[in-house]
Formats: structure tokens, C-alpha cells, sequence
């Protein structure tokens, strides 16, 4: 023990605090209650302390993100079969898009697969709803995104009454034992509900409609979905509750400020990563001779 200026001890090697992480933070525990009300949108848990230091942070886990992506593709060439799901869920403007752009863009594509999914098209409709998912998983060494997912068939579906109540209340059971196969297959599996205000949502809707240039992204049917909005968050609420579980939990990450979905999501995919902890794997040839016969070689 020292003594500091003002007289009191002080610890030479003071304990440093543990650090909860971020997926214990933010998961929904599963079974039990959602109430989306109680949940900040604009909330920062375990977050840097403003924009400025949660845009630097996101940065600099790129590199780290980008290794372990690389050592995630490498461990598949010889035969370990684990990857990466990470699925997109919220409301329009919710930053589904922004997330794919501003996080996923710090890995090498080629060892991503984006998938968007839109309205089913006739073919997907003539299948069980999880037939179009099946066709858009990650191969082994892959991190793969889902912009919405499987739980469209429980979200719209149960909002626009697209199904029987019947049917819809099986759907929540298969999605449960579809992703307990895809963990047993190898298949981490991460789940964000980008959980954004109604009043954020029209604030960035204005963007759009008053800025020429993101007319692209306005669609005036995104007005009528607006009124919905209570039938969408319970529907939300229901899917969260149902469909988080050990294999596949949820998490909720506030949405309103962009720079902490960023940072969350980006934190979100490290720790997975980091728990998988995948390994170059070792060459099957002899390097030494390899290497002698490379210094030898002449044109």
C-alpha cells in the first residue's frame, strides 16, 4: 500500500472491475414477459459515453472483428463447420440497412452472405415458410446476415392476419426447433431487435421525404404501417418472449441513436466471436521442405 496526495492509502495493484458483457446485458430472457414500454430506445447500457467514443470504439474493433473472421474462414478449410447468423429485426427505420452498411462492411464480403427478405415471392409461398430461409444460410467459415428473417411469418403475418391463429401459434415452435438444429449443426446464432420510438421513426421518415435524394427509400405505405404500431410492438413482444431461448436468445438493442446500434451490434459479434475462438489451422504439408525448395528454385 502507498499513501496518495490527500494522505489515504492507496492500493499499489488495485482489482480491476469485471465488465459485464454486452450479450448479458442486452438479452431477453426467454419465457418470460416482454414489455417493450419499460425498454429505452434511446438508452446507451454498457455503451461508451458519447458519440464521439462510440464511433472510435466501433472502429477499432474492426481489425479484431475482420482477424477472427478470417481465422472463422481459414478453421472451415479444414472441416470445422461453425458460422455465424446474425438476424435484423425492427421497424421501418429501425437501421436494419445502416447496420449491414456501418458494421458488416468492416468484414471482407467474401466470406459474408447478405440476405434481404421482402414479400414472399409465388415459389416461396408454395413451401413451408422456412423453406426461403433454409436457401440463404451461411456455409461453414461464412458470417451470414438476415435484413429480416423467419419471424416476418409471426410479425406481419400476425399483425395482417396472413395465416389462421392456429397455424400462427405452431409457427413459434418450429422457429424454436429450426434454430436448435442450426445450433447443433455449428450455426451461432444472434438475434437484435433494433427497438426504436415511434417518434424516431417519424423524425427519420421526414428525412426521407424531405431529402430528393432518399426518395428511393420512401415508401408512402410505411405511413399506414405507422398505425399499426401498437399492433406491431405486441407482436414484437410475443416473438421475443416465445423465441428466446439458450440455443438462440434475443437481443434488445436500443435503436435511436445510430452510433450505439453500431457500437452494440459490432460489440454483439466480437464477444460470439471471440467465445468461438477459431484456429488457423496447421498445414498438412512439410514446410521446411517447402520452404528450402522455394530458396532453390530458379526461372
Amino acid at each position: 500500500m502507498t499513501k496518495a496526495k490527500n494522505g489515504k492509502k492507496r492500493d499499489k495493484n488495485p482489482v480491476k472491475q469485471k465488465t459485464t458483457p454486452l450479450r448479458d446485458l442486452l438479452r431477453i430472457p426467454g419465457g418470460e414477459p416482454v414489455d417493450l414500454t419499460s425498454h429505452k430506445t434511446d438508452a446507451t447500457p454498457g455503451g461508451p459515453k458519447d458519440k464521439a467514443a462510440g464511433v472510435l470504439a466501433t472502429a477499432r474493433m474492426g481489425e479484431r472483428l475482420a482477424d477472427l473472421q478470417e481465422r472463422l474462414y481459414a478453421a472451415s478449410t479444414a472441416g470445422d463447420r461453425r458460422r455465424v447468423l446474425l438476424v435484423l429485426q425492427g421497424m421501418d427505420t429501425s437501421g436494419k440497412g445502416g447496420t449491414v452498411k456501418h458494421v458488416i462492411g468492416q468484414f471482407n464480403p467474401s466470406g459474408c452472405r447478405i440476405k434481404a427478405f421482402k414479400a414472399p415471392t409465388p415459389e416461396e409461398l408454395s413451401h413451408p415458410f422456412l423453406w426461403r430461409i433454409t436457401q440463404a444460410l451461411p456455409v461453414p467459415g461464412e458470417i451470414g446476415i438476415f435484413d429480416r428473417s423467419q419471424y416476418e411469418d409471426v410479425l406481419i403475418a400476425r399483425v395482417r392476419e396472413l395465416v389462421p391463429p392456429s397455424d400462427l401459434g405452431r409457427r413459434y415452435g418450429r422457429i424454436n426447433q429450426f434454430e436448435q438444429s442450426l445450433a447443433d449443426d455449428g450455426v451461432t446464432v444472434i438475434k437484435c431487435f433494433l427497438h426504436i420510438s415511434y417518434e424516431q421513426q417519424r423524425r427519420r421518415l421526414l428525412e426521407r421525404v424531405d431529402n430528393p435524394d432518399k426518395h428511393w427509400k420512401f415508401n408512402p405505405g410505411d405511413i399506414e404501417e405507422r398505425a399499426l404500431w401498437p399492433a406491431y410492438q405486441e407482436a414484437y413482444e410475443i416473438a421475443l418472449e416465445r423465441c428466446s431461448t439458450e440455443h438462440a436468445p434475443w437481443f434488445l438493442v436500443p435503436a435511436d441513436r445510430k452510433w450505439y446500434r453500431n457500437w452494440a451490434i459490432s460489440k454483439l459479434l466480437l464477444e460470439h466471436l471471440s467465445a468461438l475462438d477459431p484456429e488457423y489451422p496447421k498445414a498438412d504439408f512439410d514446410v521446411a521442405a517447402a520452404r528450402e525448395q522455394l530458396m532453390r528454385d530458379a526461372p
